[in-house]
């Protein structure tokens, strides 16, 4: 498997955990003081969603199917988010702070995937995306900073 398809498997996982992450988000958020917030989760999850679907269809044009169920290293990823969720209940605060844990997560595995040997034109995806998801990250931590 070449380290295209390996990188682009685990950002996909990882862009489906950010999208339901966010969207959960922001339906705990919808009806809270904070609700305005929810439009900003809301957005992340619509744009990580986007982002899935280019490594998708790029990794389609390779002949790659990386939409396939993802690592064991993902799946207690997914689990922890899961049991974090669980734990944070509706507190705007603890639903950011969930959130922006998550983010951290995401940049990692963004910094992970250009460690590797990918083609110049998934790398260049891979870079702009990351840039979108520091974006994000900051974006998060800055309704936390103001809540």
């Amino acid at each position: 498997m070449s380290d295209d398809a390996k990188a682009a498997k685990e950002l996909v996982e990882t862009l489906k955990d950010g999208e339901r992450g966010f969207a959960a988000a922001a339906e705990k958020l919808r009806d809270s003081d904070h609700a305005e917030w929810a439009t900003t989760l809301q957005r992340l999850s619509e744009q990580r969603a986007g982002f899935r679907r280019e490594i998708v269809d790029l990794g389609h044009e390779y002949g790659d199917d990386v939409d396939e169920s993802g690592t064991v290293a993902a799946a207690v990823h997914r689990g922890w988010i899961s049991l974090k969720d669980a734990l944070t209940g509706d507190d705007a605060s603890s639903v950011l702070a969930a959130a922006s844990t998550g983010e951290d997560h995401a940049v990692s595995e963004y910094d992970d995937a250009l460690e590797m040997d990918l083609s110049a034109g998934f790398r260049a995806v891979v870079e702009r995306q990351r840039a979108s998801v520091v974006a994000a990250r900051d974006e998060v931590k800055a309704l936390q900073a103001a809540g």
